[in-house]
């Protein structure tokens, strides 16, 4: 017997996953009508041989901006089709698209141009996008979504894009940012800032009883009937309202909850799934933060690992020794102990570790610090970097010297 048919006949809660991932776009978006309407009223001219202002949209993560964003460009496309007008939508995620390069390729080879996405001088690649518009003649909404990591490596292709009207005879541009960074806008350069937001568009969080909509809308498309027990909704939304009012967390507990049922063989999706997800979800939050840690910080956190197989708690003077002969295992030269109290700062906020400071009488003050991950998945994500693989040679010898460091604090 095949290894899946078992799994495929047993009874699914699932109707349709997909429409609880954060790329899905639903038809009708709760409580971001105003939003909606602002931004169609402002991309109007669009629709009337015009060209709009540009527009900066910004708020926390899990507002809905990205969604409200597409859900006009879809609507944007579809009035201009039954209009018969040469408009398109082009959508760049700057998180991947994240050089000027790319960006003016990827807006070329849009509207059919074969530039590669290496190799040209990039003034090149730029008149050739103004030579493709020109050709096509088209209006285009550009949405450089996440744009704040553009900034520093893209900032002349945002200020070409800003201008390219003035070079343009038969087309047009209108570029809307979006932005979870709410000081985005400091960094901006002044002549790029007074280009882009010509507009500005602020998304609030959402509060509980606005998540539970949302998630009642994607639990009717998502789940069969009767799968949820009661208060699983409420839960998953008053645990996201906790969180800034991220709709994206309130989706993926309730999903994640779901997946575990699943797994479990339950015909319903309950309360414990929940708390259950919630445990699951910041283990892989926290593992993922891990993965993109500067080697230094990684360092610091394998020494914390090994030590804590020893004690629960450990002071900075503690960790600092075993980190220096981390560094020298790995042949990398350690930082200062200031620079580590920094580190260590950085990793607490992130919610990696959890540190006090406490005073030791005449002795002065030092940091007191524990794991908030678990120790196991930890040392997996980090060895997952191949400058720490070589570590798990010296571990028997690693760990005697941090148990005996601990004797001498």
């Amino acid at each position: 017997m095949n290894i899946f048919e078992n799994i495929l006949s047993s009874a699914t809660i699932f109707k349709n996953r997909d429409v609880l991932r954060h790329s899905y776009t639903p038809e009708k978006l709760p409580h971001r009508e105003e939003q909606i309407n602002q931004l169609a009223l402002l991309l109007s001219p669009m629709l009337r041989g015009g060209t709009p202002s540009n527009i900066f949209i910004y708020g926390k993560t899990g507002t809905g901006k990205t969604a409200t964003v597409l859900f006009v460009g879809r609507q944007l496309e579809e009035a201009s089709k039954k209009a018969r007008l040469n408009v398109a939508v082009h959508y760049i995620n700057c998180e991947i698209v994240d050089t000027a390069y790319r960006v003016l390729a990827s807006l070329a080879r849009k509207f059919g141009s074969n530039v590669p996405m290496t190799g040209w001088p990039t003034d090149q690649v730029y008149d050739e996008v103004k030579k493709v518009l020109e050709r096509r003649g088209a209006r285009v909404l550009v949405i450089l979504d996440e744009i704040d990591k553009l900034v520093k490596k893209a900032e002349e292709a945002l200020y070409g894009l800003t201008r390219i009207n003035s070079e343009l005879e038969k087309s047009s541009i209108c570029l809307i940012g979006i932005s979870n960074n709410l000081k985005f806008k400091e960094y901006l350069d002044a002549r790029v800032l007074s280009s882009l937001s010509e507009e500005e568009i602020v998304f609030p969080p959402y509060n509980a009883e606005q998540l539970e909509d949302i998630l009642q809308q994607r639990a009717k498309l998502a789940f069969e009937d009767g799968v949820l027990e009661e208060g699983v909704i409420q839960l998953c939304a008053a645990i996201a309202a906790q969180e800034h009012g991220d709709a994206r967390k309130a989706l993926d507990l309730l999903r994640v909850s779901a997946e575990i049922a699943e797994r479990e063989r339950d015909s319903m999706v309950r309360v414990e799934h929940v708390k259950k997800a919630v445990r699951k979800i910041e283990t892989d939050y926290m593992i993922e933060t891990v993965r993109t840690l500067p080697v230094h910080s990684k360092i610091l956190l394998y020494s914390m690992s090994l030590i804590s197989e020893n004690t629960p708690k450990f002071t900075t003077g503690e960790v600092y020794c075993v980190y220096k002969k981390l560094c020298n295992k790995v042949g990398i030269n350690p930082l200062t102990q200031r620079r580590i109290s920094d580190l260590i700062s950085e990793l607490d906020m992130l919610g990696v570790l959890n540190s006090v400071v406490i005073s030791k009488g005449r002795y002065g003050r030092t940091r007191e610090m524990k794991l908030e991950a678990d120790r196991k998945t930890l040392r997996k994500a980090l060895e997952e970097d191949y400058r720490l693989q070589n570590l798990r040679k010296f571990e028997g010898e690693l760990k005697k010297f941090a148990n005996l460091n601990l004797f001498q604090f």
